[in-house]
């Protein structure tokens, strides 16, 4: 009998309606404006970590996928703050940037798919020379 009133629960639809996709950019764009993005990566065949930081002052969406990153980064020697337009793809509720063989002022040229869910984010990147992934917390500066 339990079994079967779960199965009926969850076929009536117990679980909360998703949000529709505008809703879910405006999240998007209040959970990463203003906030920074606290981690470390990994360079393939290294086993240590390091630490990096984007510090992100504004995102907006231009149009369709394109989103513009107004970012600060941190890694390493380097240390310059860029507009960095990104596509952001959605899986379900859960965004995700694209990039792809994108040059970025004084950084060099990455590919990268980066996730973000709750106050976390987790993904893969890679440069000319290396690449590995990348995980951290995303901190609110107001």
């Amino acid at each position: 009998m339990h079994l079967w009133l779960v199965c009926l629960l969850l076929l009536t639809g117990c679980a909360r309606p998703a949000p529709d996709q505008t809703e879910l950019e405006r999240r998007f764009e209040e959970l990463l404006s203003g906030a920074t993005l606290e981690g470390r990566f990994s360079v393939d065949g290294r086993e240590e970590l390091s630490r990096d930081t984007y510090a992100i002052s504004k995102v907006s969406k231009v149009s369709g996928d394109t989103w513009l990153f107004q970012a600060r980064v941190q890694y390493g020697s380097h240390d310059v703050t860029v507009p960095i337009p990104l596509t952001v793809k959605w899986a379900g509720d859960t965004p995700m940037i694209t990039l792809t063989d994108l040059a970025i002022p004084g950084l060099g040229t990455y590919t990268a798919r980066v996730l973000f869910h709750g106050n976390r984010y987790a993904g893969t990147w890679s440069g000319k020379t290396a690449g590995g992934e990348m995980f951290g917390k995303i901190v609110r500066s107001r």
